[in-house]
């Protein structure tokens, strides 16, 4: 790597770079020394001189993305370091196993590595850069992710992003593979599209939350809305879900779920697939569930759409709660960034009191250990959910 210049910042602007935050706001620079461009690496001090790290320069309101906070760097070992780091964090706390086979390597901010996302699926590692500088270190990164994991993967997919200006398209950093490629998670397969599917191909943040909808889902009948490829529906019917149907908008996504559904050996006497709108279906339906799954995708992706969001949450759980039986269970999630965890819980509140039932909360969940959380960036918990008893 290369230092291309020196971010210099406003006199007591230091104090969140000196908590570990990662990220530089554009109004705490005083000046920039040197000729950086975007996705450049830059060494950043306090007004007095004094260095503070170093991180991915681009222009913009976070006009820098801390990578280190050592006062000097390491540069041949960076990369590998890192994914070490974090790849020992997983084998650490159990998310891969024999029976799991796909999970999150690299998540952003929360290994210390803001800007960049790595997903292993069954031996192919997928990449995607959220940032210029991730985007143009892409082929170091992929050269560390096989020093580090050696045999355990075949490939490195690179799946590009609109958002990184002056990108390649997706592309093969190391090895090749098949897409769609069958994956394990908790014994259960499904296929993986990372040339075409959404993000890098799968939700692999809800795994521990799809089993433990799977152990509260025998004999019930089971309603999955917006179930994209049909993950909790699949873990529902392995526990001897009674009934299960999938509910998303999308056709592709239906056609993805009777796939993991077909791989997975389940009937359509146990399943049925519907195209449609959720909140048209919930008005619709006859059936009164046992249990309902609620996971939309985020409602609101900016700060501008949390009033219109929080209106669509509340509808949605007013919904599932009218529709549930006496004694069913519903698990709710907002996968929203800018929605906290009590703006949901207290917009769930709202959702049950026009309903007039008596409701539990048996559960908060949240995001699992390979989409961890760093205690100086708070703002990485973007997963909440509730899972809810109604009377």
């Amino acid at each position: 790597m290369k230092i291309s210049g020196t971010v210099i910042l406003k006199k007591g602007k230091e104090g969140s770079v000196k908590r570990f935050h990662p990220w530089i706001f554009s109004g705490a620079i005083q000046s920039i020394q040197g000729n950086a461009e975007n996705g450049d690496w830059v060494k950043v001090t306090d007004a007095s001189n004094r260095v503070l790290g170093y991180g991915h320069y681009q222009a913009g309101t976070i006009t820098v993305r801390m990578l280190s906070f050592a006062a000097a760097i390491q540069e041949e070992k960076f990369w590998e370091q890192k994914i070490s780091a974090a790849y020992h964090q997983r084998t650490s706390t159990g998310v891969i196993s024999d029976d799991t086979n796909a999970y999150r390597l690299i998540h952003g901010e929360g290994d210390g590595l803001p800007g960049l996302v790595i997903d292993v699926y069954n031996g192919v590692a997928v990449m995607q850069a959220h940032s210029t500088g991730m985007h143009r270190d892409r082929s170091v990164i992929a050269i560390a992710v096989k020093a580090i994991l050696g045999d355990a993967i075949s490939a490195v997919y690179f799946k590009s992003l609109s958002v990184a200006k002056g990108r390649t398209e997706s592309e093969y950093l190391l090895g090749m593979a098949v897409s769609p490629h069958v994956i394990l998670e908790y014994g259960n397969k499904f296929y993986v599209d990372w040339a075409d599917g959404q993000k890098t191909g799968f939700f692999l943040d809800q795994r521990e939350n799809r089993k433990l909808m799977g152990s509260l889902s025998k004999g019930k009948t089971v309603l999955n809305t917006f179930c994209y490829t049909g993950g909790f529906s699949v873990y529902a019917l392995q526990s001897g879900a009674k009934l299960v149907h999938s509910v998303d908008a999308s056709e592709k996504a239906i056609d993805l779920t009777r796939q993991n559904i077909e791989l997975n050996a389940f009937s359509s006497l146990e399943h049925h697939c519907f195209v449609s709108d959720t909140f048209d279906f919930l008005k619709e339906s006859k059936v009164s569930y046992d249990l309902i799954v609620l996971d939309p995708p985020a409602f609101a992706k900016h700060k501008d759409a949390k009033h219109q969001a929080m209106k669509g949450y509340q509808r949605l759980n007013a919904e599932a709660i009218s529709r549930i039986q006496s004694g069913g269970i519903i698990f709710t999630f907002s996968c929203s960034q800018v929605v906290d965890r009590q703006l949901f819980y207290d917009t769930v509140v709202s959702a049950a009191i026009q309903s007039r039932r008596e409701i539990k909360v048996l559960q908060h969940l949240s995001q699992p250990a390979d989409h961890p959380v760093s205690m100086f960036h708070p703002e990485g918990e973007y997963l909440k959910g509730l899972v809810l008893y109604v009377i």
